[in-house]
């Protein structure tokens, strides 16, 4: 598959050096604030040709500079201020004398009135969530398309690394659709510029911090479509990355100080994405430096976020966002490989400042031990991460491996039990986000060899296992794909969102039968579950598989739901003497996916691979 544009180079590592040589445009950021946040303090950074050794004066009633940071970089200036909740809304005035008192300079800056808007309403069990990749789902604007003064321009849906067109408008435009499903909340990759000239359609190469990439739209854009969202009593998802950017960001093309960043001057160093260093009392000091301190790619330099300006730099611009949205929460990419102390920090003041934010992590990992390890919680060597969910991989790796084989002592479906026996560990399991694939991972569908039964059975052990629920967009529409480093394969443009797709899979009447029963499969549960706290925050017992069935419940004081599955290639019976203590007085019950009453449920029958999602009465 072509990653590179034909005449464009492939980045190579060099050494870099901050000797302010490679000045672009002059820029303060954040590029306002606001009035009454709950940290007083605000760190500015000033942008402009060597305007490190000016010296700063600020008179506005009820700000202070505390804090003048000078760095190696004479193009960098770092304020750090003191704003009192007192202080009136405003424009002040930052003044800058010249070292040789013989100049000035003089930079606006705002404080805002924060507003009343509802933001950072969380992510929670009773939401579940819709994963977009932008530029694949819908091109709502084509005008955007061909990426005036980028780096790499024009769109080429024929091959996978190049850009294919979609937006936030297009996104916007099918907010009825996912209403529909009974989607609550929209995780969207990241949608900042990436201003590469190659392979940076993903968003994961930030080189702006404060812009929406306008190929997907603008930074007004952006905000409308979180208040539609809001307006339909859906949610939004920002993701992030702190663990590195793209090599065309402007602030790696002029480096405020060497060790803004890990690079070594003996050459190149590969990441090995073993988490485990973080936890392991015998991990070798070299290891954690490659986990920690290495490179994703050359085109993706690794962000030391031990510098103290770096940090606030990016907690401030996550609180900008927050502010300026309203979004209700975050992913946060490669969690595992970042600096802990700082993602701790980062988790602390966000929530000091939104306490109901949703804040979840990708923690692509093996063992719930080394996974639980990053969520919130005091552990053995006093980290607390203050991480209220992570993205549940032990329970991904567990519905792949009920889904696929036969059950054994500890694997096939059995593997689901272990894993939720597990749960002890962290202090909420049910904050953790449960996904049968993401835009990393090969496609559910293909995975299972696109068995239908198969498939329901995935979305019902989903929607109803404890935890925030997440599907991939177009898995509604059984999409396949495998394939690539990181699920390349399955990064497909849902077909009916780009100009002359010839179905569009928006419309019911362009669903095949199976694609239709998979899609009404998922918006009955999940209407079900949006509906009825019990698959939201209900309590959970389960019951130790036998057979290759697997049995467990949902219940509070209202409702109990039975759901069982059989992983066996045959139909089976089911006796439900067993499972008396839950069932009680039950004697009835009803599908939830297929709405059939069920008037005896002494025994139970389940065809091969059938889940059944049990109201009883």
């Amino acid at each position: 598959m072509q990653k590179i544009p034909l005449g464009t180079e492939e980045s190579e590592y060099h050494y870099r050096e901050a000797s302010g040589e490679s000045f672009s445009n002059a820029r303060v950021e954040p590029p306002y604030w606001w009035v009454g946040m709950a940290e007083r303090q605000l760190e500015i950074l000033i942008y402009d040709r060597n305007v490190r050794d000016w010296e700063p004066s600020i008179d506005y009633p009820g700000i202070t500079l505390v804090k003048t940071t000078r760095l190696e970089n004479p193009n960098y200036l770092f304020l750090l201020l003191e704003v009192e909740p007192t202080t009136q809304v405003g424009t002040f005035l930052i003044e800058l004398k010249a070292p040789d008192g013989k100049g000035d300079k003089t930079y606006p800056y705002e404080l805002k009135a924060r507003d009343n808007r509802p933001k950072a309403q969380g992510v929670t069990s009773a939401d579940f969530i819709y994963l977009i990749m932008p530029d694949r789902f819908a091109n709502g604007d084509k005008g955007n398309d061909k990426g005036k003064g980028m780096l790499q321009q024009g769109i080429n849906r024929d091959k996978v690394f190049f850009r294919h067109g979609g937006d936030l408008i297009g996104v916007m435009e099918h907010l009825d659709y996912l209403e529909e499903l009974g989607a609550t909340a929209l995780w969207l990759n990241p949608v900042l510029e990436n201003d590469q000239p190659y392979e940076s359609y993903h968003g994961y190469a930030v080189t702006d911090h404060y812009a929406i990439d306008s190929r997907l739209g603008t930074n007004q854009q952006y905000q409308q479509l979180v208040n539609l969202a809001h307006a339909r009593g859906q949610k939004v998802i920002m993701d992030v990355i702190f663990n590195h950017t793209g090599d065309e960001h402007w602030f790696i093309k002029d480096l405020p100080a060497t060790d803004w960043i890990h690079q070594w001057q003996d050459g190149y160093k590969d990441i090995s994405y073993r988490a485990p260093v973080h936890l392991d009392p015998y991990a070798a000091k070299s290891d954690f430096v490659q986990v920690t301190e290495s490179w994703f790619d050359k085109h993706m330099p690794d962000l030391n976020q031990q510098h103290p300006q770096l940090a606030n730099y990016l907690i401030q611009n996550s609180i900008w966002w927050t502010e300026y949205s309203g979004q209700d929460g975050f992913r946060i990419d490669t969690y595992a490989y970042c600096d802990q102390g700082f993602m701790s920090e980062w988790n602390r003041r966000m929530l000091k400042e939104y306490p109901d934010l949703g804040i979840f992590a990708e923690t692509w990992v093996h063992g719930t031990g080394v996974q639980s390890w990053f969520a919130e919680g005091e552990r053995s060597n006093s980290h607390d991460s203050h991480l209220p969910g992570v993205t549940d991989f032990q329970m991904y790796y567990a519905l792949q491996e009920a889904l696929t084989q036969t059950q054994g002592w500890t694997s096939g479906v059995a593997r689901i039990y272990y894993t939720l026996a597990q749960d002890y560990l962290y202090k909420d399991p049910y904050r953790n986000v449960l996904f049968l694939d993401n835009h990393d991972l090969g496609r559910i569908y293909g995975v299972i060899g696109e068995d239908l039964e198969k498939f329901k059975s995935a979305i019902s052990l989903l929607l109803t296992l404890r935890g925030i629920p997440m599907i991939y967009y177009g898995t509604e529409i059984l999409m396949t794909g495998t394939g690539g480093a990181f699920g390349e394969g399955g990064r497909r443009d849902f077909p009916g969102g780009f100009p002359r797709d010839k179905e569009d899979k928006f419309k019911a009447s362009d669903r095949t039968a199976d694609e239709q029963a998979a899609f009404d499969c998922i918006k009955t549960l999940a209407n079900y579950r949006k509906e009825n706290p019990v698959l939201q925050s209900g309590q959970l017992t389960q019951y130790i598989p036998a057979n290759g069935i697997y049995v467990f419940f949902r219940y509070d004081e209202e409702k109990t739901v039975m759901i069982a599955f059989n992983s066996n290639e045959t139909a089976a019976t089911l006796s439900t003497d067993r499972f008396a203590e839950q069932i009680k007085e039950a004697v009835s019950g009803t599908n939830l996916v297929t709405g059939e009453r069920i008037e005896e449920i002494a025994t139970i029958s389940l065809r091969a691979f059938e889940t059944l999602v049990l109201e009883l009465e």
